[in-house]
C-alpha cells in the first residue's frame, strides 16, 4: 500500500509530513508568570493566571510562559492569539479541589452537557500552540481515590458520576500544534479534542499510573468528531486507551449535529508503555474513515487494535490501515460487542453497524489471543479485511476467517506461546506522586 495514500486511495496532504519548529524567540510578547507576580508557592493561582491570559489577548496576543517551578491552578480558558509555553522544569499543576473547576457547558462521553471543564480549555481558536519541555500535571490522585471509593459504594457508578476534570480540552479549534510537553496524572481523560481540524501532537509524553492507585479512564488522547489529526513521535503509557476515537453514542447518534465522525487520522512513529488499547474505535464512536496506525512499538497492554461495537448505536468503521507494529499485548485484534450502559431508548429499527476495508500488515507481535473476534450479525457486519506479513506468537492462535466476509490472509506465521506477562513497562507513582516508568 502506498504510504502517501490514505486507505481509500486518496492522497495524504503534505500537511501531514510537515513538522513545524516553534520557539519562544518567535514571540515578541511574552507573559511570564514570575514577571507578573505569580509565584510557585503552592497556592491556587487561577484568577491571576486567567487575568494574565486575558491581558495578553487584549494587547494583541503573545505567549503565556510557565517558568521553572510548580504553578497551581484551576480551570483556565485560552483566548485567540495567546499560546502556552511550559519551560524546562516548569509545571502547570491542576488543583485537586473540584471547586476550582466551575461547571460549564462542555462535551463529555459523547454528549454535550453541563459538566466540569479541563485544566486547559480552548474553544473556537485558530492557531493555538502548546509547547516546551515542561509538564502539565493533573494532580489526579485525590480524584482517583474518590472514584474507586464511589465504585466500592456503587459498582454502577459511571465516569460522569465520579466527577473530575480533564487535563486538556480543545473544542472547535483549527491549526493546533502541541509539541514537546509532558501531560501526566490527569484526573480523567488527558487530552480531549472535539470537532477540531488540523491538529498535531508531536513529541509529547502522556502518562498516568496503574499503581499504587489506578488512574481510571485517563486516555492519553480522545479524538472526538475531528478531521486531519497527526500524532507523531509521542510516548503514551496510561491506565486506559492510548488513542481513542469518539463521536457520539445512542440509537440516534448519527442524526445529532453535535456528534460526528473522525476522518484522516494518522498515528505514527510512537511508543507505548502500558495501555488498554493502542488504537481504540471507542464505545462512543459512530463513524471513522481513513485511520492509520503505523510504525509503533508497544511495551505491553490489553489490545493492539480494539473495535468496540455498541448494539445501541449505529456505527461504521472503514478504511483502516495498521502497519509495522511490534510489541506485545493481550489481544492483537479485538472486535466484540460493547454493551456497557446499553440503552435503546425505545428504538426498534436500529441499523446493522459495519466494519470494512481494514488492512493489518507487516507486524511482529506477541499476545495471548491473536484473533479475538466475535460474530454478531444481528448488530454488526465485518467485511473486506486483509492480513498480510504477520509474525505472531500467541497462546491462542485460532483464526476463523469465516467471521469476516471477503477476508484475505497472506504470509501469516502463527506460533504457539505461553500467556504473556504484563508488569513490565507499567507506569507507577513515586511517593511524591511524580511519575516513574
Amino acid at each position: 500500500m502506498n504510504k502517501n495514500l490514505f486507505p481509500d486511495g486518496t492522497e495524504i496532504p503534505l500537511w501531514f509530513s510537515e513538522v513545524p519548529a516553534v520557539s519562544l524567540e518567535n514571540y515578541k510578547n511574552q507573559y511570564r508568570l514570575d514577571q507578573f507576580g505569580i509565584l510557585p508557592d503552592g497556592t491556587v493561582q487561577t484568577v491571576r493566571i486567567q487575568a494574565l491570559i486575558d491581558k495578553a489577548a487584549r494587547e494583541g496576543g503573545g505567549v503565556l510562559v510557565v517558568p521553572e517551578g510548580c504553578f497551581v491552578s484551576g480551570a483556565l480558558y485560552f483566548r485567540q492569539g495567546v499560546d502556552l509555553c511550559i519551560e524546562k522544569n516548569g509545571m502547570l499543576k491542576g488543583s485537586d479541589d473540584l471547586l476550582d473547576f466551575p461547571l460549564c457547558q462542555t462535551r463529555i462521553e459523547g454528549q454535550n452537557c453541563l459538566y466540569f471543564p479541563a485544566l486547559i480549555n480552548a474553544e473556537n481558536l485558530d492557531g493555538f500552540t502548546i509547547f516546551g519541555e515542561g509538564t502539565v500535571d493533573g494532580n489526579g490522585l485525590h480524584f482517583w481515590q474518590d472514584f474507586w471509593l464511589r465504585k466500592e459504594w456503587n459498582p454502577r457508578c459511571t465516569n460522569k458520576d465520579a466527577q473530575r476534570p480533564r487535563l486538556v480540552f480543545l473544542s472547535h479549534c483549527t491549526n493546533v500544534l502541541v509539541t514537546g510537553v509532558t501531560f501526566q496524572n490527569s484526573p480523567f481523560w488527558t487530552n480531549h479534542l472535539y470537532k477540531c481540524q488540523y491538529v498535531k501532537y508531536i513529541g509529547c509524553r502522556m502518562l498516568s499510573p496503574v499503581s499504587p492507585v489506578k488512574a481510571p479512564s485517563t486516555d492519553a488522547l480522545d479524538i472526538d468528531a475531528c478531521q486531519d489529526v497527526l500524532v507523531k513521535n509521542c510516548y503514551m503509557a496510561v491506565n486506559d486507551d492510548a488513542v481513542a476515537l469518539k463521536g457520539g453514542k445512542g440509537p440516534w447518534a448519527d442524526e445529532d449535529q453535535k456528534n460526528g465522525g473522525n476522518e484522516r487520522i494518522i498515528i505514527e512513529d510512537c511508543e507505548y508503555g502500558f495501555c488498554h488499547g493502542c488504537l481504540t474505535f471507542g464505545s462512543e464512536s459512530i463513524y471513522d474513515r481513513n485511520i492509520i496506525l503505523r510504525n509503533i512499538r508497544v511495551g505491553t497492554g490489553y489490545n493492539m487494535l480494539w473495535m468496540k461495537l455498541r448494539p445501541d448505536t449505529p456505527q461504521h468503521y472503514s478504511y483502516v490501515l495498521v502497519d509495522n507494529i511490534q510489541g506485545k499485548a493481550a489481544n492483537f485484534l479485538n472486535i466484540n460487542p460493547w454493551s456497557q450502559f446499553f440503552d435503546l431508548q425505545g428504538r426498534t429499527d436500529l441499523p446493522v453497524s459495519l466494519c470494512d476495508h481494514v488492512t493489518i500488515q507487516n507486524c511482529s507481535f506477541t499476545c495471548d489471543t491473536f484473533f479475538n473476534v466475535q460474530a454478531d450479525e444481528e448488530h454488526y457486519h465485518l467485511q473486506d479485511f486483509s492480513f498480510r506479513n504477520l509474525v505472531i506468537e500467541a497462546a491462542d492462535t485460532s483464526f476463523d476467517q469465516n467471521m469476516i466476509e471477503n477476508m484475505s490472509a497472506e504470509n501469516i506465521q502463527l506460533t504457539k506461546k505461553d500467556v504473556i506477562d504484563y508488569p513490565d513497562a507499567v507506569t507507577t507513582l513515586k511517593e511524591d506522586n511524580s511519575i516513574i516508568n
